[in-house]
């Protein structure tokens, strides 16, 4: 996809991008399709903005796949104003192919929805018959389309607050240019390191994801040795979801923090209901980042094996 300057708004991370989008998109009660399990903040930002979620189901046993199109289209009422979606996927590491994206970039034309693309792991793909998935690559779909970008999370670099905006629908870009303008700028110390970035050789890339490959193998092969833990393979990103042999992940995290150590250390994971809209679901699983150093890793797993053991035995057992 090549891009125009007009093309592209900058923002103070990817978190205002989404949020800037949503309140230029979204009137009150109108409605946002997500699959869920999906990144929690989405919530804020759509009811920021006046809007209600549409959560569209997903299931371990499926792999957390979502693209099915009876599905998304059985959830488009009159008041459907967008598809929002991350790929590769928070926290689920799912990545769409090209057959699946291209059947979503198409329902969004049908349907006449926005399609918000929050793209920020797009260089992180651990098998190479992705490549680099983008929508971009859809050009009859410029005037839904909107793309999310992060530096904070392309390059690693947790704390630099700038992300953009990239659409060519003029008039949307119109309304987020009226937020845009409404509140402070990018620092200019952060925008000048984030121009850098940019110049950056593509092996960093190749790098970077060799690495996070070689921590994803590590943690899935450790979780998979954990009695009761189901867990799916990630494609993409740097996030696993995992179901654990316990009554409620939230439970057992506070447990963790307050009732359980080993050589005085414990482990903390992000627990799983808060990234689901449907009550109920998500309640034993947990999110686990692998953005930490392999032998880190190694001993949090290990953690957290010696913590279910521990926990099943004294609490669930009581």
């Amino acid at each position: 996809m090549e891009l125009a300057p007009e093309d592209v708004l900058v923002t103070t991370g990817g978190s205002e991008a989404l949020l800037l989008t949503c309140l230029s998109i979204l009137d009150p009660y109108t409605e946002v399709i997500i699959p869920e399990p999906y990144y929690p903040n989405y919530t804020t930002f759509v009811h920021a903005a006046g809007g209600v979620i549409r959560a569209l189901p997903t299931c371990p046993e499926e792999g957390y796949r979502y693209a099915y199109r009876s599905r998304i289209e059985s959830l488009i009422t009159k008041n459907t104003r967008a598809i929002l979606l991350t790929n590769p996927g928070n926290p689920t590491g799912v990545v769409l192919d090209e057959k699946e994206m291209r059947m979503i970039a198409d329902v969004a034309k049908k349907h006449k929805l926005f399609l918000i693309c929050d793209e920020v792991y797009r260089e992180f793909c651990y098998d190479e018959k992705f490549g680099v998935p983008t929508m971009a690559r859809f050009r009859d779909i410029d005037q839904n389309l909107v793309i999310i970008d992060s530096v904070s999370k392309r390059f690693s670099a947790c704390g630099a607050r700038v992300g953009c905006v990239v659409t060519r629908n003029r008039e949307l870009q119109q309304a987020i240019l009226k937020f845009c303008q409404s509140r402070l700028a990018v620092a200019t110390v952060d925008q000048m390191g984030a121009a850098a970035l940019y110049s950056v050789d593509p092996e960093f890339f190749l790098r970077s994801k060799e690495e996070y490959h070689l921590r994803r193998d590590l943690v899935v092969s450790r979780l998979r040795r954990i009695p009761g833990v189901m867990v799916e393979e990630p494609m993409g990103a740097f996030y696993v979801m995992a179901s654990l042999p316990v009554d409620d992940a939230d439970k057992f995290q506070y447990w963790l923090l307050q009732s359980f150590q080993d050589q005085g250390e414990t482990v903390m994971f992000a627990p799983g209901a808060p990234f689901y809209e449907t009550p109920g679901k998500g309640v034993n699983e947990v999110r686990i980042a692998y953005v930490r150093k392999r032998e880190e890793l190694e001993r949090a797993l290990e953690l957290l094996e010696k913590g279910i053991a521990e926990y099943q035995k004294t609490v669930m057992n009581e």
